[in-house]
């Protein structure tokens, strides 16, 4: 975290102070080692437009409540929107000196507009100021993953449309196991993304309490109207308890746990993508766009994207993990380890909404090759447990029709034949409830199609999913 414990009430630092620890307590200056060490003005100033915004809420407020006045209140809106035109034209100068982005902002203000600046601190610390700007910039950053969710979730449904009669194996432990569709296939990560846009949602919820008030830990003898400041900035009410609102991060680590679903989740698909794209199985192809050629094998189109998917699905695990362990330890109230808060968290959002951007792209221009996938579901023997679904139709037990289809099987692998192959005498010879009526079922065609009920793998039941994902989506 970038802050420190400020008093409650504090009118802000002095010029002299801020060249400091805001106190004459100190009787020498922290060396220049120390200055970086301790300084996050370097990542935490991505916030600065947030905190200017929480500024603002806080000040108007102060006006509202008697506390300043309202020509310390226009001056300090003056400064504060001459400081966001300097931010947003790059103009500003980060001073690491003064730390983090809520002092660099503040210095500023108060060389801009005198007093007024000084009195803007009132009533709150740094504490209370750094959990409302990274609450405020999560909600706006969670909208926008959410929004590109949804955008995952389209692509894959477009592709899932196209190939609802497309079928392919299905697979368990990386063995043939049984026909399915690839629409149907593909409309499984749409399920999984749903839920990690439920998950973003849900965390919300809980990001969009407003700490401002507590400030250090204890709030503030100010006559503050916090319920004011909370419906201004959007919030859905406020922190109830001053101590656990400026020290806990379960919200952020909410988010990272929801974040790395949502890599999970791509990751698993990527890796299927990169064994589908491979010589030996050929089931797709991928855009050049999204591929990288060999240093030194000219003939190399490596999957590099979804490769790099699957890898930083790790750091955001990573990140999850030195969250946990950030908050595990530490007693109330606020600890200056909350400052190791940000950079897991920033580089969470960043790789996620890259990830996300990337993958949309790549899930709308994948090459499906139904030639090879036609011909895989042929070896394997993917419709044996459609024979034995068959036998116990005829009424033979279950387990005495897998058994034959077992023994089946074996000889068929002996033969070098599928099942589909072996002509009506030899399977008889396996069971007697055998009739012509069998082929139909040991067609991949008649398999998936049996599966003709909601969430089975029949075309026509992929169609009603696809038809209900739009829905949902539109």
């Amino acid at each position: 975290m970038s802050n420190k414990s400020d008093q409650q009430g504090d009118s802000g630092p002095s010029s002299a102070a801020t060249k400091s620890h805001f106190s004459g307590r100190f009787s020498e200056p922290v060396t220049e080692l120390v200055k970086r060490f301790t300084a996050s003005v370097t990542f935490d100033q991505r916030l600065a437009f947030v905190d200017i915004q929480g500024s603002l809420a806080h000040a108007r407020m102060l006006a509202r409540q008697a506390v300043i006045t309202p020509q310390d209140l226009a001056d300090i809106e003056r400064g504060m929107h001459e400081i966001e035109a300097d931010i947003g034209a790059g103009r500003f100068e980060w001073r690491i000196d003064l730390e983090d982005v809520h002092m660099n902002i503040e210095s500023r203000l108060i060389a801009a507009i005198g007093d007024a600046g000084k009195r803007l601190h009132t009533g709150r610390s740094r504490n209370d100021q750094i959990a409302t700007d990274i609450r405020l910039w999560l909600r706006g950053e969670i909208d926008g993953l959410v929004a590109l969710l949804r955008a995952m979730q389209r692509a894959l449904v477009g592709l899932a449309e196209k190939h609802t009669d497309t079928i392919m194996p299905g697979f368990t432990h990386l063995q043939v196991a049984q026909p399915v569709t690839f629409g149907h296939h593909v409309m499984a990560y749409v399920e999984m993304l749903a839920r990690d846009e439920a998950r973003m949602v849900d965390c919300r919820k809980r990001v969009n309490r407003l700490p401002l008030g507590a400030a250090a830990l204890a709030g503030t003898s100010f006559p503050i109207d916090r319920e004011s400041v909370a419906v201004e900035l959007g919030f859905d009410g406020v922190c109830e308890n001053s101590l656990d609102a400026v020290s806990d991060r379960d919200f952020a680590i909410e988010f990272v746990a929801a974040a790395a679903l949502v890599m999970t989740h791509l990751s698993r698909f990527s890796e299927e993508l990169i064994i589908w794209m491979s010589q030996g199985v050929g089931f797709i192809d991928l855009p050049d766009r999204f591929c990288y050629s060999s240093s030194i094998m000219p003939q190399k189109k490596n999957p590099d994207v979804p490769e790099l998917i699957r890898g930083k699905t790790g750091r955001i695990n990573g990140h999850l993990v030195a969250l946990l362990t950030l908050m595990k330890g530490q007693p109330l109230a606020y600890n200056k380890d909350n400052q190791e808060d940000k950079e897991p968290l920033f580089d969470t959002v960043d790789t996620v909404r890259d990830s996300l951007t990337i993958m949309a792209d790549l899930a709308a221009a994948i090459e499906v090759k139904p030639g090879r996938m036609a011909a895989a579901v042929r070896r394997g023997f993917a419709t044996a447990t459609d024979l034995a679904d068959y036998l116990t139709r005829k009424g033979m037990a279950f387990r005495d029709a897998h058994e034959a289809v077992a023994l089946a099987v074996r000889d068929a692998e002996k033969m070098g034949k599928d099942l589909a192959e072996l002509p009506i005498d030899v399977l008889r010879g396996y069971s007697s409830l055998v009739g012509e009526d069998v082929y139909a079922v040991l067609s991949p065609e008649g398999s998936v199609a049996s599966r003709n009920h909601i969430g089975g793998t029949a075309p026509g039941q992929v169609r009603l999913a696809v038809e209900r994902a739009r829905n949902r989506l539109a």
